[in-house]
């Protein structure tokens, strides 16, 4: 069984780094405030971080001000290419238990060909499409995220573009009482949507981890 094989433990968000920056699509490192690793033989699968979000309007969009502090984005979660059947829903829904008092929201990229599966089979709530936006972008590096372009001291401005943020199918999960579950769901700022179906892609994972047995 997945349990017998997998052991779920806080780590270190220092072990997230190569992750984040060689495996993981976006290649950058988020806001962390818990971080959490999926272990086979001690030896590390797979990673998942949560931290504030950058806006502080998404922070009170999703249920109000007054609600504004429980609000955490899952902004990470990846895993090792050809783990067994149903490991990253257990990877996932498992190190949520270790968290306590907090509004979830998490995004599927639709620019990468992702609908949110992994969230829908862990049962979270499925609010639509992020809003339409466009960014600022460098031509001569447009894989570069925008908000380093931005901020950024040595940008040349005449390198700068704008174009169409793709938007991101936004899912959100409730970590509390059934009570105040509840609460929050009536607070809830955006509508539910039925879940979003379609050909999902994977991204490039392949890079293999230099370091990936625990720190102590």
């Amino acid at each position: 069984m997945i349990k017998e094989i997998y052991k779920i433990k806080s780590i270190k968000k220092e072990l997230c780094r190569e992750w984040l920056l060689y495996k993981h699509y976006a290649k950058r490192i988020p806001s962390i405030s818990y971080s959490f690793g999926l272990f086979k033989n001690n030896i590390l699968q797979g990673i998942l971080t949560i931290g504030k979000p950058a806006s502080n309007s998404l922070c009170i969009g999703v249920c109000g001000k007054k609600n504004s502090k429980y609000v955490y984005e899952l902004n990470r979660l990846c895993v090792n290419d050809g783990l067994e059947k149903n490991v990253l829903s257990y990877f996932l829904s498992q190190s949520l238990k270790m968290i306590n008092n907090m509004i979830l929201v998490s995004y599927a990229d639709t620019s990468q060909n992702h609908n949110g599966y992994i969230y829908q089979a862990t049962n979270w709530i499925y609010t639509g499409l992020s809003a339409k936006r466009t960014e600022r972008y460098d031509i001569n590096n447009p894989n570069r995220h925008s908000k380093s372009v931005t901020d950024s001291k040595k940008i040349n401005y005449k390198d700068l573009a704008v174009r169409e943020r793709p938007q991101k199918h936004r899912y959100i999960y409730f970590i509390a009482s059934k009570k105040k579950k509840k609460h929050w769901l009536k607070e809830l700022n955006y509508n539910i949507h039925k879940y979003p179906k379609g050909k999902n892609k994977n991204y490039d994972a392949s890079h293999i981890i230099t370091t990936q047995t625990e720190l102590f």
